[in-house]
């Protein structure tokens, strides 16, 4: 019987109360594996005033103490490693050692989070003018809230509460429906490690829950990562609404291949980054443009091997699979229908992973691995983000035309260049109309210490995620200016003060 899962409200699991609830599955069986409330707007609402009502206290604390409970939720990360793997690998399909790289991730912003107090600190001008000290200071938001996607339920989340949370601020949480389980361990574990009460709230649900959040006056901040259409959707309403937010898209991943790129590097990247975490990431590289025909027929020569004899598998199986099922059976189909798109548009399907079964598991949600050559910009698995185990393959006849197919592409998440050479490198850094740029690095996912975002379509505001910028998003700033009188009476001005 499949277990019922709950929200996290003050401290504590509460069950919902909607009567709505959705099915949660093991990708790999296709079982139904637990059932997630999806909480009502009244249900949102009551998360919202618990916040409100714990914030203050919270921001009241000093930056130290604040750090202090990330540092506790830091070990116990890594006390209980192996337990939220396994539970994200239970419900998203993705292998062990890749579950472990996703809450990794996360616990590195956490990490970052900890310098709190450093970057909180404000800026004082001593003697602005007669008598006159000016100073700005950095204050929390209030209330802020995180809806985030399923293909990172540990990293995301973390990525969104531990800032916020940093920053002296209450946070509501709405996880993926689809995976919702480690969002609530983390958030047992915030209180295990010393967060008061309310500080952070997890609220499961689906658009009705996103919208509560959209609209309601008591949440100041709004920080999403999903598809490119839902994330326009929620920057525009939430703004509308009067609310700061930041919303992370789609992508098309292009990774150039220079003619003097070395190829085995370059193969070992395009597996890794093509076809881990089955391509169910925003960093994945899904397009390889190899620059000149001989360089495109080496590397088809060296990457169709490769693939053929990827390892797919569940989780189950150990740390040897190369990936695993797709996380529901309506993702599988989308994925299935776009390879034969592919094919039917006229792009060569070298390897076919369509027939895939794994004896056993029947009716998992599998997709085998798939590599198209001579895709042209024009086709759908092309232009369309396929969040699949799909690397498509565009020739190119010089570095300009490789360089204009990425610059010409609507997203603009990630991008990579693998060539031996400094100025090419350069020139591609420099003129890219990417938000994150790898020279023979082919996921450039930056480190906490510096922020996360794209451009073109694959963002919607002006601050990243994690770094400094979160801390520019999670507070305002407020400026004082001081005038302590050392027996100077002047008398009233009426026109606006300048520094004389």
């Amino acid at each position: 019987m499949a277990r019922e899962l709950t929200h996290f409200i003050d401290g504590a699991h509460v069950k919902g109360t909607s009567g709505r609830f959705a099915d949660v599955y093991n990708p790999a069986t296709g079982e139904v594996q637990a059932k997630v409330p999806l909480a009502s707007t009244a249900e949102v609402d009551a998360a919202v005033r618990n916040a409100a009502a714990a914030q203050p206290a919270w921001a009241a604390q000093n930056p130290q103490r604040r750090a202090r409970v990330l540092m506790e939720f830091v070990r116990l990360l890594h006390r209980d490693m192996e337990k939220l793997a396994e539970a994200l690998s239970r419900e998203h399909g993705k292998t062990i050692p890749d579950a472990k790289g996703d809450v990794i991730r996360g616990l590195e912003v956490a990490e970052y989070c900890i310098g709190a107090p450093q970057l909180l600190k404000g800026e004082y001008t001593d003697g602005a003018g007669p008598g006159i000290d000016m100073y700005s200071m950095r204050q929390p938001l209030g209330v802020a809230a995180g809806i985030t996607p399923f293909n990172f339920p540990a990293m995301i989340p973390m990525w969104k509460f531990c800032p916020a949370i940093a920053c002296g601020n209450s946070f509501i949480l709405k996880p993926s429906e689809r995976d919702p389980s480690v969002p609530l361990m983390l958030a047992e574990l915030m209180i295990e490690a010393g967060l008061p009460k309310g500080v952070l709230n997890v609220v499961n649900g689906d658009k009705e829950a996103v919208d509560a959040i959209l609209d309601h006056e008591g949440i100041g901040g709004v920080g999403f990562v999903g598809s490119t259409s839902i994330a326009h959707y929620v920057y525009s309403r939430g703004t509308a609404a009067g609310k700061r937010v930041q919303c992370f898209g789609g992508a098309k991943n292009h990774m150039i291949i220079m003619p003097d790129a070395d190829l085995d590097q370059a193969v070992d990247a395009l597996i890794g980054a093509g076809y881990g975490a089955a391509g169910e990431r925003c960093m994945a590289i899904s397009v390889a443009v190899p620059v000149g025909e001989e360089t495109a027929d080496r590397l088809m020569e060296k990457l169709a091997p490769r693939v053929e004899k990827l390892k797919i598998a569940p989780y189950t199986d150990g740390n040897d699979a190369d990936f695993g099922p797709l996380v529901t059976r309506e993702a599988q189909a989308r994925v299935m229908g776009l390879i034969d798109k592919g094919v039917e548009q006229g792009a060569k399907l070298v390897v076919d992973g369509r027939g895939f079964k794994m004896q056993g598991y029947e009716n998992g949600f599998f997709v085998g691995a798939c590599l198209f050559d001579n895709v042209t910009p024009d086709m759908e698995i092309y232009r369309q983000e396929i969040f699949g185990p799909v690397l498509s393959t565009v020739r190119a006849d010089s570095y300009e035309t490789a360089l204009k197919l990425t610059m010409d592409h609507e997203y603009g998440n990630g991008t990579a260049i693998f060539t031996r050479d400094g100025d090419t490198a350069r020139d591609f850094v420099s003129r890219v109309n990417v938000g994150m740029v790898g020279v023979n690095v082919p996921i450039p996912v930056p480190l906490a210490y510096h922020t996360f975002g794209g451009w073109k379509k694959s963002v919607f505001g002006d601050l990243n995620q994690h770094g400094p910028d979160a801390f520019r998003f999670y507070t305002r700033t407020k400026t004082v200016t001081s005038r302590w009188p050392s027996g100077i009476k002047e008398g009233a001005e009426f026109s606006i003060p300048t520094m004389k």
